[in-house]
Formats: C-alpha cells, sequence, structure tokens
C-alpha cells in the first residue's frame, strides 16, 4: 500500500483575508476536542450534523453561510463534508441533524450543496484508518449578502471562493478524528 504520510496542512482560514470574528459554540463539538461518533461516517457514526449557534454579526450582516471542512484530508484540496448557503441575518443556529440530505430541518431558504462524496447534506467525519488526526473546521461566515447568487449546482470549493469576496465575520470551532 502506498504511504499517505505528509505534512499537517495550514489551518486554512488563516490564509484568508482578516476579518471580524464570530463566536461560534456547539453543543456537539468541542473546539480541540474529538469529534463523536455520532458526526461520523464510520461504522460507530451516523452521519448526524453537529448543533452550531452563533453571536456577534457585524452591522451590515445580509445573511450566513456554515461549512465542515477537513484540510488533513489526502490530496491537495481537502473535503468539504457540509457547506449551507442562504441563511438569513435572523438565523443564529443550526440545530443537531439539521445536515439532512431533504434538508426539512433547515430554515426556509437555506441550500445544501453536493459535498465532497457528491452526497446533498452532511457526511460525517471519516479520515483513512490509520491516518493522522484530521481537524474538522465548522465555520460560519456573516455575509454582506443574503443571496451569493450560487445554485444546488455549484461545487463546495466554489462557494469557499465566492464567500471570500462577501464574508464580513467568520468564526470557527475544530474537532478532531483519526481511526
Amino acid at each position: 500500500m502506498t504511504s499517505i504520510a505528509r505534512p499537517v496542512a495550514p489551518d486554512p482560514y488563516s490564509l484568508l483575508p482578516v476579518v471580524p470574528t464570530l463566536v461560534v459554540t456547539s453543543t456537539d463539538w468541542t473546539h480541540g476536542a474529538p469529534v463523536p461518533d455520532v458526526h461520523t461516517n464510520t461504522a460507530r457514526g451516523r452521519n448526524v450534523s453537529p448543533q452550531v449557534a452563533w453571536t456577534g454579526a457585524p452591522a451590515g450582516t445580509r445573511g450566513f453561510a456554515v461549512s465542515v471542512f477537513d484540510p488533513d484530508a489526502p490530496g491537495v484540496a481537502g473535503w468539504f463534508h457540509w457547506t449551507v448557503l442562504g441563511l438569513g441575518a435572523d438565523v443564529s443556529s443550526l440545530a443537531s441533524g439539521a445536515g439532512t440530505p431533504d434538508g426539512l430541518a433547515l430554515p426556509a431558504g437555506a441550500l445544501q450543496l453536493r459535498n465532497d462524496d457528491g452526497e446533498v447534506g452532511y457526511t460525517g467525519c471519516a479520515p483513512p484508518p490509520g491516518d493522522q488526526v484530521h481537524r474538522y473546521f465548522l465555520v460560519v461566515h456573516a455575509l454582506d449578502t443574503a443571496d451569493l447568487g450560487l445554485t444546488a449546482d455549484t461545487s463546495p470549493g466554489a462557494a469557499s471562493c465566492a464567500l471570500v469576496f462577501h464574508t464580513l465575520a467568520r468564526g470557527v470551532l475544530v474537532g478532531t478524528y483519526q481511526r
């Protein structure tokens, strides 16, 4: 088998333009701690998206976007596990399990993109067995627009690029997982 030993990827959000910080919390994930199995795509997991809440949006916020990104996935582009767009300025949290493929638990107007597994909704953490510890960045972006003009066919990577130009503030909570 080919070795997948490699350096740890940098924090991808530290490489973006500096913006004010949102406070991001979760009743499911603890910053810097292992992600509970229920939020994984493993034999013990159930692909349940984490609860997330945020405060501290600046004046002028018109909407929010939420994503879960693994920069430690093998390959050059990391791995998007969940991307939610179209969250109104009045939204300040998503419930645990809101990332189901049907999106019925999301606020009206929200749009989930296909993740890097090719599925709509949240797909849990699933690093290769024996690989290094992976970091899962649960990120909330406060946006200067309610509509980025993106569709369900937009890739999460393209959405991530579009967010750079509309992010007024950002908050990050990082969970870890290893098998």
